[in-house]
């Protein structure tokens, strides 16, 4: 290890509970997106956060859009630039009854710090300008032009984030965005994550009769919509697990030999993975490993269905419509507006004559993969190995994180994923936690980072 990144690391080790204090002091802000009634609460964040990067000698500023506002920051010098993304809005806290702590009262016990957003996502991007402290302070610079995109929309849909970035593409455009939403691999080995599966939401309403009817009136004559609903959707897989929706898998690839053979060295337990949630038997596509069907298969599945009555006792009735919702992975060169269409169509195709079925969409991003043999990724790795003390892998992401791919088609370029957040850190879930060794050795991972980088 060299000067001046051995200094850094002591600054950043010497400093935890300053920066502790620092992270508390945000997640006391309860900057919930997706309620109207916190807007005034996402903005404080916002402005807290520009304050921040302020002190840490960044031109940072505020920027209104028709929703929440953005924060953007301009800091250090020198032939090299990268684009640091996070967000600083969270998820609502219900069912409150289940929190240990009151979820905008941060208690640090058992190693971790329990917040709402501790670890999705202010204390991962809090990691990151905590090494810019450290760099900062030790050198009075950072080693090379960071610019800062903060989001306050990410937990409700991004509605203003592609225009924002249309708007402001050559202030944003980087030789490479670094994103930190994502985690460690398997709790214990640092993770860079190069694809990621796009997402398709849809929801369905089929409505029959004008009035819910008596079961022993019509019960047999007149068309029932939850049944309608049941048939379709029962429908959506074969016995395989295969999607049967025509064209699905139009654009779906096989990962070269050489990444499915490093994911086959991380040595990836399908018994213990589904084993930590009360499951045991696979149910996915087969002929595919689990990680394949995490990371390079999609699929589609039923996130909820309503229809009739459903609370206590037992009402004998025929609704008048049924709803649901259905969301869809996306791999390789899915095209998420055509599988739209190709998904109302079967639908419709199968509606008998006295139903009707209406559709509304909810979101679309097309899945995205990064070129892995841009020399920041080679960097970044090494710089995780120095840190962790074990080589960094090369991962895929289940999930989504459509700001990847907004990059991109947006702003031509490449993403760095690189988080390191816990399986069990209960994101979107009670009792919300970040353990404090991510906390601390993520800013020194991402100072070490910054350094290979510059």
């Amino acid at each position: 290890m060299t000067q001046p990144i051995a200094a850094i690391l002591d600054r950043i080790d010497a400093g935890q509970p300053a920066a502790l204090d620092r992270l508390s002091a945000l997640l006391r802000i309860p900057s919930i997106s997706t309620d109207p009634a916190h807007a005034g609460d996402c903005r404080a964040a916002a402005e807290w956060l520009a304050a921040e990067l302020a002190s840490l000698g960044f031109d940072a500023s505020v920027r209104d859009t028709p929703g929440h506002p953005m924060v953007v920051a301009h800091g250090g010098d020198g032939p090299r630039h990268v684009l640091f993304y996070g967000h600083y809005d969270v998820q609502p806290v219900d069912p409150l009854a289940l929190w240990d702590t009151p979820p905008f009262e941060p208690v640090i016990a058992g190693g971790a710090i329990r917040a709402r957003g501790a670890s999705d996502d202010k204390g991962q991007l809090m990691t990151f300008l905590e090494a810019c402290r450290a760099w900062r302070d030790e050198t009075g610079s950072l080693p090379c032009r960071v610019t800062v995109l903060l989001e306050g929309e990410e937990e409700s849909g991004s509605p203003s984030l592609v225009p924002f970035l249309k708007e402001n593409a050559a202030e944003l455009r980087a030789e490479i965005a670094l994103i930190c939403d994502t985690g460690l691999h398997d709790g214990r080995l640092p993770a860079i994550v190069t694809q990621l599966r796009g997402m398709l939401g849809e929801e369905i309403t089929v409505t029959g009769p004008e009035m819910d009817l008596h079961s022993g009136q019509y019960g047999g004559p007149a068309m029932n919509p939850i049944r309608v609903l049941t048939r379709i959707l029962g429908g959506l897989h074969d016995g395989t697990g295969r999607v049967t929706i025509p064209g699905f898998y139009d654009g779906v690839g096989a990962p070269p030999d050489a990444v499915l053979a490093d994911w086959e060295a991380l040595g990836f337990q399908e018994e213990a993975f589904l084993g930590a949630v009360g499951l045991s038997v696979p149910a996915g596509e087969e002929g595919y490993s689990a990680l394949e069907q995490l990371w390079s298969r999609p699929t589609a599945e039923i996130n909820g269905i309503e229809g009739g009555y459903t609370g206590a006792g037992f009402k004998t009735v025929l609704p008048s419509r049924a709803r649901a919702k259905v969301s869809f992975r996306l791999v390789g060169g899915q095209d998420p507006e055509r599988l739209r269409v190709a998904f109302r169509d079967w639908v419709l195709s199968q509606m008998p004559g006295d139903c009707r079925a209406e559709f509304a969409g909810h979101g679309g991003a097309p899945a995205s993969a990064m070129a892995v043999d841009h020399p920041a990724f080679e960097a970044a790795r090494a710089a995780l190995g120095e840190e962790w003390g074990i080589e960094a892998a090369f991962v895929g992401g289940g999930g989504s994180i459509p700001i990847a791919g907004h990059f991109q088609t947006i702003l031509g370029m490449d993403s760095m994923l690189t988080g390191f957040a816990r399986d069990d850190d209960r994101i979107h879930s009670p009792n919300e936690k970040y353990d404090l060794e991510s906390f601390h050795k993520g800013a020194r991972s991402w100072a070490r980072i910054l350094g290979k980088l510059a």
